[in-house]
C-alpha cells in the first residue's frame, strides 16, 4: 500500500487564543503513515524569514528569538528555533499548558498576515475496544492490542489551514506514546477523520481517528502537535 507523505500545515504554526468552555471490504483501503515527521520536514510548510508565534491560553509573556527560518514561541514561554536538517525525536511530550477536557475547544489563529487563519480544534470523545475485520495486535506486532478511536473536529473561521493525522498521538502515564493506525479498514467507525484535510471559513472536518492500543491500558491524554509547533496541546482522557 502506498502511504501519502504528510505535508504538514503549509500556513505555518498556530496562535492559541483561548478555550470555549456497513460493513465495507475486508481489505485495507489505504495506508497511513504512523511516524511523525522530523523537524526538518516542518520547514517545508513554513515561509522563510517569517516570524511566527503561539501565545498561551492562560496568558503569560511570550518571547521570540531570531532564526534563519522561523521562530515559534509556545505556551510554556520556551522558544524553539527550527533548524534545517535537524533530526529530533518525533513523539511529542505532554504539554506544560493546562490540559483541556473533552469538549473544550482550542481557538487557533495564524499570525502570519500573508496567510491568515482563524479556527478551532476540539477532541470530543475516546472509545476503546471496538472490533474490526483487521486485528489491532497484528498491526502492533504483539498480542493484547485492541482498536480505539478519538472523535475530532477541526473548523475554520477565516482563511484556510491544512493538516494531517500524524499531528495526533495518545500519551500514557508510563511515558509511552502511540500514533494513529497505519491502515484503515472498511468497517472502521464512520465517519473517519481524513488523513489530510484543508478547512476554510465556515467549513469543518469531523471524524474518528483509529489507534491500535494495549487492551489492558488506557491513555492519559490525546496530544495534538502539528509540524512547526514545539509543544503539543493536550486533552485529558476520562477514566473508564
Amino acid at each position: 500500500m502506498n502511504s501519502p507523505t504528510p505535508s504538514g500545515p503549509p500556513d505555518g504554526p498556530l496562535h492559541a487564543q483561548g478555550r470555549d468552555g456497513g460493513a465495507q471490504p475486508s481489505h485495507p483501503a489505504h495506508s497511513r503513515r504512523r511516524v511523525l515527521t522530523h523537524a526538518g520536514a516542518a520547514l517545508a510548510g513554513l515561509v522563510g524569514g517569517v516570524l511566527i508565534g503561539i501565545t498561551a491560553d492562560s496568558g503569560g509573556n511570550d518571547k521570540a528569538a531570531p532564526s534563519p527560518t522561523a521562530t515559534m514561541t509556545v505556551t510554556s514561554a520556551q522558544t524553539v528555533i527550527a533548524t534545517p536538517g535537524a533530526d529530533e525525536v518525533s513523539a511529542p511530550a505532554p504539554s506544560s499548558a493546562k490540559p483541556f477536557a473533552f469538549g473544550d475547544t482550542w481557538k487557533l489563529s495564524n499570525i502570519d498576515p500573508t496567510k491568515p487563519f482563524e479556527g478551532s480544534l476540539t477532541v470530543l470523545a475516546y472509545k476503546q475496544g471496538f472490533t474490526s475485520v483487521g486485528k489491532a495486535d497484528e498491526e502492533a506486532g504483539m498480542p493484547g492490542y485492541v482498536w480505539a478511536y478519538t472523535d475530532l473536529e477541526l473548523c475554520g473561521v477565516k482563511g484556510s489551514y491544512t493538516d494531517n493525522t500524524t499531528s495526533w498521538t495518545l500519551y500514557y502515564s508510563d511515558g509511552s506514546r502511540i500514533g494513529p493506525s497505519g491502515t484503515t479498514y472498511g468497517d472502521f467507525p464512520k465517519p473517519e477523520f481524513p488523513f489530510e484535510v484543508t478547512v476554510t471559513a465556515g467549513k469543518c472536518a469531523r471524524g474518528k481517528l483509529v489507534f491500535p492500543v494495549p487492551g489492558d491500558k488506557r491513555p492519559e491524554s490525546v496530544l495534538y502537535k502539528p509540524d512547526g509547533v514545539a509543544e503539543p496541546r493536550e486533552w485529558t482522557v476520562p477514566k473508564a
